[in-house]
């Protein structure tokens, strides 16, 4: 059974010459910070790496969960939480067998989450939900901000919510990619328990009020 909803905003495409000044008038309105780090090579894009969330950390109370689409996650683990990073997210692509990774995180105080691309089948990180505090289930292929959400993947949140259900595990279903209160409330009906937004949020007109409309649509 899916748990009380969780909103979280991706900083990937806000303003960063007032990254603080944008997150510290949605922060009071977010359960959590998604931070996509990104190496030019797993995914095409750069993005930004533990500097900045340190910088972050100086300014934010919020959990900040990294979600690492680089193609050695666990260089970086070290220095992501030193930086002041919660919980760091991998890929399965990345990891086939993750144990060795959810391990180094543990040793290091950081949760441990897995994530899968659109292509990828649930059964490739079945196996290794005990594993997890959280898995991200991708809803747009990773890289870039303000893509379209795809809803073929509503499959996967829905094996997963049974699988986690019927094991007892205590793994949350995040969704993250194309996130609006219309796919939000899809998401959520699938089993979705946290949501990414991105563009929706933090390029609207009123970051504010885009938050609490995704709320509005996930509540149960």
């Amino acid at each position: 059974m899916a748990k009380p909803a969780r909103i979280a905003a991706s900083i990937l495409n806000a303003d960063f010459a007032r990254l603080g000044e944008e997150l510290g008038r949605i922060e009071p309105y977010l359960d959590f910070l998604h931070l996509d780090i990104m190496d030019g090579h797993f995914v095409p894009n750069l993005s930004y790496g533990p500097p900045v969330i340190a910088s972050l950390r100086h300014v934010s109370r919020l959990f900040f969960d990294a979600h690492l689409m680089v193609t050695n996650p666990m260089a970086l683990f070290e220095a992501l939480a030193k930086a002041g990073a919660n919980s760091v997210t991998v890929h399965i692509e990345v990891y086939p067998d993750p144990a060795r990774a959810a391990a180094a995180a543990r040793d290091l105080g950081l949760q441990f989450g897995l994530v899968l691309n659109p292509p990828t089948p649930f059964a490739a990180v079945a196996p290794f939900l005990e594993l997890c505090d959280l898995l991200l289930v991708m809803s747009v292929n990773p890289g870039f901000g303000g893509q379209g959400f795809i809803p073929e993947v509503l499959e996967k949140v829905e094996a997963a919510r049974k699988l986690i259900d019927s094991r007892g595990l205590a793994a949350d279903i995040e969704i993250d990619g194309g996130i609006t209160p219309d796919t939000a409330r899809l998401a959520r009906r699938a089993g979705a328990d946290a949501f990414v937004a991105g563009t929706a949020v933090v390029r609207a007109p009123d970051p504010v009020g885009a938050v609490e409309e995704l709320r509005a649509a996930v509540r149960d």
